[in-house]
């Protein structure tokens, strides 16, 4: 008995030592002199051939690496107690395909996370929920298709996300607009995926420090000139996401050919304009709010008045810096227009913005409608002194003294000669007409044949009874010839 025990227990260590041998090679427990290289509180378990997660992790682990593995799930159970020091896991290059919901419960304070190169296909709600302290998540080289839109939420502390070569076709602009953004994310790279529209009017809107850190230059965008001017802008602002990549951004032409064309090129492709800063424009008694807004967060900023005057808190100006770094001026007067600067320092990055602002003389709410009128009643003016010139100066002589003319001819001359005022010129009219002092020489009638306005069309003079008579030599004129002055062509001398 005691023979066939004592081999029972041998045959029994044997089994337990194989056992080990096989599950270090499939990495179940830990073992830092032969799957793993383990430095103070670094484990680093990088191409291992391993398919599972190693258990028994210490702790103290702060580092945790696991890339370029065969381990294709991450399940729940991965650890079964919580690791509170572990703030970097990689785990790229794995093949890694499903995510458990409940992956991250126990390393709560992880801040750098690299699942890139890898398989995933989607990413599902609320699954990276936990990690609440999460600075830097790495997503770029998958395959990932679709993002619900809570996939990111309490990701609080999230500054860069990176999204890069994959399949995403919606640009995801809840990250960083409205209610649902993340406040603290910096960069968000969502280059070469499938993306064909950006909302190019949301994304102007923005923050320079957040416009400063999107990428999304090798995508499939429609070319336009609303997204010419966007990149413009953003190159003369020198955001790093439109200088660092400037020949990456392509957009492909309308067309059936599907031309693909640079984007800083449009302005010759399509006829885009340039793109200038616009200038701020005020009206008085307004308050205007010019915005210092500098690529970098929180920098210190300080405002400079045209004339070199620096805004200094506490002050009687009508200008003060307000608490996000912008200058309120209120209200506004004539002399505050000119050049405005912010100057705006950081302990590694300083920059400065130049706005110019134009005050116009009169307030937004009534004076404008004044403004028209002065300036009409102003041309209204000057014609008439024009006209009083032409009276004074280019009329021609009486005609009583005249040479070779008679006193009483002047007084019985036809509509046509005597007046250029009446649009329906009658014999009364004339006779009162006389009498003013006003003379326009006409062309005589029978010189105007075979133009516009001429007495009879047909070229025959027919007297009426009273010339027949002796009385008075008027000539019958045609009822188109009279109607109007302006069927007339008169030349004053």
């Amino acid at each position: 008995m005691p023979s066939s025990l004592s081999h029972s227990i041998r045959l029994a260590l044997c089994m337990a030592l194989v056992f080990l041998q096989l599950s270090g090679t499939s990495g179940s427990l830990l073992n830092c002199h032969k799957m793993c290289i383990c430095a103070s509180n670094i484990v680093s378990c990088s191409k291992m051939n391993l398919t599972t997660i190693p258990t028994a992790l210490p702790k103290y682990t702060a580092v945790l690496d696991l890339s370029y593995n065969d381990i294709t799930r991450l399940r729940a159970e991965w650890t079964t107690y919580k690791l509170p020091q572990l703030h970097n896991l990689l785990l790229s290059h794995n093949g890694l395909h499903f995510i458990s919901s409940e992956a991250f419960i126990y390393v709560k304070q992880l801040r750098y996370l690299d699942l890139s190169s890898n398989n995933l296909r989607q990413l599902d709600e609320v699954i990276f929920e936990p990690l609440e302290h999460l600075e830097v998540l790495l997503l770029y080289n998958n395959h990932i298709s679709q993002i619900d839109r809570t996939a990111f939420s309490g990701l609080n502390s999230l500054q860069k996300l990176y999204l890069s070569q994959n399949k995403v076709s919606r640009f995801p602009l809840e990250l960083v607009k409205d209610k649902s953004r993340l406040d603290n994310l910096i960069l968000l790279d969502v280059s070469s995926n499938q993306i064909k529209v950006l909302p190019t009017q949301e994304l102007q809107t923005l923050p320079a420090w957040i416009k400063n850190g999107l990428y999304f230059h090798n995508n499939p965008l429609l070319c336009d000139c609303e997204l010419y001017s966007l990149l413009a802008h953003w190159y003369i602002r020198k955001l790093n996401s439109a200088q660092d990549f400037r020949d990456d951004y392509t957009c492909v032409m309308p067309g059936q050919e599907k031309k693909v064309e640079r984007v800083f090129e449009l302005n010759n492709h399509m006829n885009c304009s340039s793109f200038k800063e616009a200038n701020e424009e005020a009206y008085l008694e307004q308050t205007l709010t010019l915005p210092c807004d500098t690529k970098h967060r929180n920098m210190s900023k300080t405002w400079v008045l045209p004339g070199n005057v620096v805004v200094s808190p506490g002050s009687n100006q009508t200008a003060k810096v307000l608490k996000d770094g912008s200058l309120q001026i209120s209200p506004i007067r004539e002399e505050d227009s000119g050049n405005y600067t912010c100057y705006a320092i950081s302990e590694s990055f300083n920059e400065t913005l130049y706005i110019k602002v134009t005050v116009h003389n009169f307030t937004l709410n009534g004076n404008g409608e004044t403004l028209n009128t002065a300036y009409t009643t102003l041309v209204g003016c000057l014609a008439s002194v024009v006209l009083v010139l032409i009276y004074l100066y280019l009329t021609p002589c009486r005609c009583f003294c005249c040479p070779g003319h008679s006193k009483s001819k002047s007084h019985h001359e036809d509509s046509i000669h005597s007046s250029m005022l009446s649009a329906t010129p009658t014999h009364e009219d004339l006779a009162t007409k006389a009498e003013l002092n006003r003379h326009v020489a006409f062309i005589d009638p029978k010189d105007l044949q075979g133009q516009n306005g001429k007495v009879n069309p047909n070229g025959d003079e027919d007297l009426d009874e009273e010339a027949l008579q002796g009385k008075d030599q008027r000539k019958k004129s045609v009822a188109e010839s009279i109607s109007s002055v302006f069927s007339d062509t008169p030349i004053v001398v």
